[in-house]
C-alpha cells in the first residue's frame, strides 16, 4: 500500500476514536479495514474481525467473536491458536502459511492459508482483544501490514501504543 493511502487509512481510523463506545469503534474499525486495506502482497482478505478476551473462562473457550466481516466465524475459540498466542504474547503475529501451525491452528474456513493477528493493548501492555485477518493466499500478510494495523488500532482508540519488539512471523 502506498504511503499516501496508508496515511489516509490512519486518518480514517483516528476519526473512529471519537465514537462513544469500544463496541461501536470495533464495528467501525472492521468496516474501515475491510473496505480500505489491501495486504502489501496485493492479496484479498477473506475475513476480518475481533476476538474478545473473557479472562474468567477456561482456556478452551476464552476468546469470543466480536464484530467481523463478511461472515461469522468460530466462537468461542481457545488460547492454543494464533489468536490465543497473540493475546498471551501481546505481540502481533504474521502467519505466512497456516499449515505450518499444525494442530494449533483453529480453522474456521479451511480455504484460509495465511493470517495476521494484532493485539488490542491496555496501557499496561496486556491485551484485551485481538484483531484477526485471514486470506485464502499463502504469504498474504507482511510485517508492514502488522505495523499499519497496530497504528490504526491505536489511532481508533482500540489499543495503547505497541511498545514491544516487531511482529512475530511463522
Amino acid at each position: 500500500m502506498a504511503a499516501d493511502a496508508r496515511g489516509e487509512v490512519i486518518r480514517s481510523a483516528a476519526a473512529i476514536a471519537a465514537t462513544a463506545s469500544a463496541d461501536d469503534r470495533m464495528k467501525a474499525f472492521v468496516e474501515l479495514w475491510w473496505s480500505s486495506v489491501r495486504c502489501e502482497a496485493g492479496e484479498a482478505m477473506s475475513w476480518a474481525g475481533f476476538y474478545l478476551d473473557q479472562p474468567g473462562e477456561p482456556d478452551a473457550t476464552r476468546l469470543v467473536l466480536g464484530h467481523r466481516l463478511p461472515k461469522p466465524a468460530c466462537s468461542p475459540i481457545g488460547m492454543h491458536g494464533a489468536c490465543g498466542q497473540t493475546l498471551q504474547a501481546a505481540r502481533s503475529l504474521v502467519v505466512v502459511d497456516v499449515a505450518d501451525l499444525g494442530s494449533g491452528y483453529v480453522a474456521c474456513d479451511p480455504r484460509d492459508r495465511s493470517e495476521l493477528v494484532v493485539p488490542c493493548l491496555r496501557p499496561d501492555g496486556s491485551a484485551w482483544a485481538v484483531f484477526d485477518v485471514d486470506s485464502h493466499a499463502v504469504g498474504a500478510f507482511s510485517r508492514g501490514d502488522a505495523e499499519l494495523c497496530e497504528r490504526c488500532l491505536q489511532a481508533a482508540g482500540l489499543s495503547a501504543a505497541h511498545r514491544h519488539a516487531p511482529a512475530m512471523s511463522r
